[in-house]
């Protein structure tokens, strides 16, 4: 696939997020987090399994290349998926639509540093700019006061945290095993069944409403998890993680787009400057490096 395709892919995933944050709302008026998490996972789990034993018989994977290494970053993977699901899930039922989008898109600041904790990889610079940016961004998001900004919001930010993992390790791991149906179908059972059993001990009420939310069900375990995760991890195969961060980081435009069409949402003049300078942010932390690389090799 070529890198264009790739990025192409990448657009495709934001949008269905972007759209999914709705979706994501308007269930938590009848449903708990914990059983509507696990709901749509588990679906978009069952959904890909077919597809996932194709590709495993087409590449004639072998239990063998799963090293007890390898299965202990999947384990990893797994926990920053349920960890950033579930905290922007709990954070959505208490801010926007709006909000929620544009603080998620964070965890483009945050794949640089989880890459150099994790394998050495030195941020670049900029990082030290982009990054109190984003910051000043989110007071202004919330109305330019410390009071305005909410329990939810700090929720979503820090699952913007898990995200940042969750995207460096699915590259790393769909490049190393050249299986990203696989990878995608696993995870996903693996965090619906977790997500249904604390559902059950926790949120013993969080089934009442599935009959109401079913097309939101739909939407997101069928779209916005079997589709568009798989389209990430087919595409990162391709796109560096940092790159792939960038790309993936629009799904915030749509996210407010859906909010303003579908639910009314709107943010005060100081909050669209607020949400300007994030997304600002998540452009010149990608934007720079790659046009000094441009530059440099043109020298050479």
């Amino acid at each position: 696939m070529s890198r264009a395709s790739a990025v192409l892919l990448l657009l495709a995933a934001t949008a269905i997020w972007g759209l999914a944050f709705v979706a994501q709302k308007s269930a938590m008026d009848h449903m708990g987090p914990l059983a509507f998490s696990g709901t749509r996972f588990l679906l978009g789990g069952l959904v890909l399994i077919p597809f996932a034993a194709l590709e495993l018989r087409r590449k004639r994977a072998r239990p063998a290349r799963f090293t007890p290494a390898l299965w202990g970053l999947v384990a990893l993977l797994c926990t920053a998926f349920f960890a950033g699901s579930i905290l922007q899930q709990y954070g959505l039922a208490l801010t926007s639509v709006t909000n929620s989008g544009f603080l998620t898109a964070l965890y483009v600041l945050f794949v640089p540093l989880i890459a150099f904790l994790a394998v050495r990889a030195k941020p670049h610079p900029i990082i030290y700019v982009g990054a109190p940016l984003a910051l000043v961004g989110i007071f202004y998001l919330n109305g330019g006061r410390f009071e305005d900004f909410r329990f939810g919001d700090l929720l979503v930010v820090t699952s913007a945290v898990f995200w940042g993992g969750h995207v460096f390790l699915l590259g790393l791991l769909s490049r190393e095993t050249a299986l990203p149906v696989a990878l995608s179908a696993f995870t996903f059972v693996v965090v619906g069944v977790a997500c249904l059993a604390l559902a059950a001990g926790f949120e013993p009420e969080g089934f009442s409403g599935l009959g109401e939310v079913w097309p939101q069900v739909l939407y997101t375990g069928i779209l916005s998890t079997a589709l568009a995760f798989t389209l990430q991890a087919v595409a990162q195969q391709y796109v560096p993680s940092a790159n792939a961060a960038i790309v993936l980081s629009a799904e915030s435009l749509f996210a407010a787009l859906g909010g303003a069409l579908l639910l009314g949402e709107r943010l005060s003049p100081v909050g669209y400057a607020g949400a300007a300078l994030i997304f600002v942010a998540i452009l010149v932390i990608e934007a720079v490096p790659a046009l000094r690389a441009r530059r440099a090799a043109a020298g050479t």
